[in-house]
């Protein structure tokens, strides 16, 4: 059978077959259908082997794949850490030939210093007056003594956002400021440019922008909280206004700092006896002399802040330049304020302000949300060491509410609400938990800020109470469905109940409108379908045909706390009671159920007088067959419906009502009496409900 089967395979897998010819061979050798039959079994237990096989081999080829795929990962690990390593390697030769250029410069200029003596200020200052007067609308510019030319060029402005070029400019580096013109298209006289802008140049920093191929020999002007961007127009050009820049803004700061120690040292030998004042009423701590001499302000550190905050801030150095204004403050803690003092806090002032307009701008919601809590750690924890725990918390709250807005809208709606539930409680609450905890680390030391937090949960807890309200209540689910949606909520809000947050109130209080809807919706449902099945009730015992479906139904009834149910049960699958009775305790027995999944103390009154409004409606229904009933036979039978009704079905509600709630239930008990039976005898009726 196997060299059969070989052979066979052989036959098909070779390169000349042909199916007709082979069929048609088939036919004039065989003597009737048996040996067709045998042939086609033969063919598909080949065709079975083949898929087997195919199976395999898939398999086999799936398992290469993944060990392939492992391959090319590890050698795009490698492949990474190889030019991780080249690029080391090329910012290295890059100083080492930066600082070989740099050294030949220097000698190169000392040279031509000694062959070339340097203009004078002079010169300088009439140099600029004649290209003062080709720019327009900056005639004071001249008004400042002192000030003359260091360097001009023409530039090209592109905008920091976009890339996109905006206009030409000249640019005038002065010897104190930086002065930049744009273009006139329409050129009158000796007038080529216009007056744009001034900047000191304390009040800028320089930063290389690196070349982007087109973008290249670019530099940027960094103004907090603006910036501006310029294109040289070759990388010779580019190299010069950096480092002319940097070399007028260091000597403006040396200027200067000479300049306070001329004014320190006095002018005549002045005599200890001088010093002293006559007036008995003078005080040693109010002389202006000794105020001035006392603080040192020409240590190189502090000659330097403003500037090294600058550049603090322009590499996102927040730590940093912190830690400047704390070695600031601490050096100037004990010491006496005099006029440099203020000079200088005025220009500190300034750049705690820019710092501190960064640092909101990393908190805003404008930015990226991701990362969770812990990514706004190090724009708070700066903010609070300024001095600012209050913006500090009002901004990370306003970033924690905009991300779980974002993360509940970006929530894709299921099919399953149930589903959707539990990924939106997931969410919400693991994000509000995550921010309890972030927030208790940040603002440990800063008690007052933790009543905002509160407030801002329950702000949060509305937002998703909108979204869950919206997938549950306003699409008309089932109550169970609603039910089991509540439960897991109120599971999900006892977990924050470890960082001592309890907001089972708050999700309790602003559920209670669409909860108490749902139960009086559901109630008249309910009481909708019972008088239904009230106007078609013709008063006869149920058959359920089987004993399977007997059984069913016992389980059931069992489920439902009806444990003597057995009793209303006989022979074969006939059960004593109507169809009509036994729908109506099955329906509500479950409304029951869910009402106390849904239960708190807010919706006691609503629940209760749901349950009385759905019974009444079956204990008049019985009652008014009872009295319109003249068949004696029939009249038994009712009658032992009620009784199943008022000894079995309320006795049930009562107690799981009370077991759910806590405490027992006047409102049904007195309807359970009011209901009594008079006698249960084919001539009693029921009592007046």
């Amino acid at each position: 059978m196997t060299d059969q089967a070989n052979r066979l395979r052989k036959q098909l897998e070779s390169a000349n077959f042909d199916p007709q010819n082979y069929v048609k061979h088939l036919s004039q050798q065989s003597d009737g259908d048996r040996d067709l039959q045998e042939h086609r079994q033969k063919i598909q237990t080949l065709a079975d082997e083949t898929a087997q096989n195919l199976k395999k081999n898939v398999y086999k080829n799936y398992r290469q794949f993944i060990e392939t795929a492992k391959e090319i990962s590890y050698l795009e690990s490698e492949m990474y850490q190889l030019s991780h390593i080249l690029t080391e390697q090329k910012s290295i030769m890059e100083s080492i030939t930066q600082s070989l250029l740099s050294t030949d410069k220097d000698e190169t200029a000392k040279e031509m210093l000694a062959a070339f003596p340097k203009e004078t200020e002079e010169v300088k200052q009439r140099t600029l007056t004649t290209l003062l007067e080709k720019v327009e609308g900056c005639k004071n510019i001249m008004d400042t003594p002192g000030r003359y030319l260091v360097y001009n060029g023409d530039l090209v402005e592109y905008d920091v956002d976009n890339m996109a070029q905006l206009q030409k400019v000249h640019a005038f580096l002065m010897n104190d400021c930086l002065l930049i013109a744009t273009w006139l298209a329409n050129r009158h006289g000796t007038v080529k440019y216009k007056y744009n802008a001034l900047y000191d140049l304390e009040s800028f920093a320089i930063v290389n922008v690196k070349d982007h191929p087109p973008m290249k020999d670019m530099f940027k002007i960094l103004m907090f909280p603006e910036s501006r961007i310029f294109q040289a127009e070759n990388s010779k050009i580019k190299k010069e206004w950096l480092e002319i820049l940097d070399e007028t803004k260091k000597n403006k700061v040396t200027k200067e700092k000479h300049k306070t120690e001329e004014v320190e040292l006095p002018n005549s030998p002045v005599r200890p006896e001088a010093l002293v004042s006559t007036n008995p009423f003078d005080d040693e701590e109010t002389n202006p002399f000794d105020s001035e001499e006392a603080v040192d302000l020409g240590l190189e550190w502090i000659q330097e802040l403003p500037e090294d905050l600058d550049v603090c801030i322009a590499q996102r150095d927040f730590e940093g330049a912190v830690d400047l204004l704390d070695k600031l403050n601490e050096y100037l803690k004990d010491q006496p304020v005099n006029t440099r003092v203020k000079e200088l806090r005025v220009k500190v002032d300034e750049r705690v302000r820019q710092l501190t307009e960064v640092l909101v701008f990393e908190l805003s919601p404008d930015r990226s949300l991701r990362g969770g809590p812990k990514a706004t750690r190090r724009a708070v924890s700066q903010l609070i060491r300024l001095g600012q725990s209050t913006k500090a918390c009002e901004l990370f709250l306003k970033n924690r509410a905009a991300a779980v807005q974002t993360a509940i809208r970006q929530l894709r709606i299921e099919g399953a609400t149930l589903l959707y539930i539990h990924k939106l409680c997931n969410i919400f609450f693991t994000s509000l938990l995550e921010t309890a905890k972030e927030f208790e680390m940040d603002f440990a030391g800063n008690t007052g800020c933790y009543s905002a937090f509160v407030v801002w949960s329950r702000s949060s807890m509305k937002t998703f109470v909108d979204a869950f309200s919206g997938q549950v209540f306003d699409s008309k689910e089932s109550l169970s469905t609603a039910a089991e949606c509540v439960k897991v909520a109120k599971e999900h809000c006892k977990q924050l109940s470890e960082i001592g947050l309890d907001l089972t109130f708050t999700l309790q209080s602003l559920l209670v409108k669409d909860i108490k809807a749902a139960l009086q919706s559901y109630k008249e449902i309910i009481i909708e379908a019972t008088k239904h099945r009230n106007s078609e009730e013709m008063w006869r015992k149920m058959n359920l045909m089987t004993p399977e479906a007997l059984t069913k139904l016992k389980e059931e009834m069992r489920s439902c706390g009806m444990s003597s149910f057995n009793q209303y049960t006989g022979d074969d699958c006939w059960v004593n009671l109507s169809y009509t009775i036994v729908a109506f305790t099955k329906q509500m027995m479950a409304f029951l159920e869910e009402g106390l999944k849904l239960y708190f103390p807010e919706l006691h009154m609503v629940l209760l007088e749901s349950l009385r409004e759905i019974i009444l409606v079956a204990v008049q229904h019985v009652d008014y067959s009872l009295r319109c009933e003249q068949e004696a036979e029939k009249k038994a039978f009712i009658l032992q419906n009620a009784s199943f009704l008022h000894d079995t079905v309320l006795p049930v509600v009562e107690k799981r009502f009370e077991e759910g709630v806590g405490k027992p239930a006047k409102q049904l008990q007195d309807l359970r009496k009011s209901a009594r039976p008079i006698r249960v005898n084919p001539d009693s009726t029921m009592s007046q409900v």
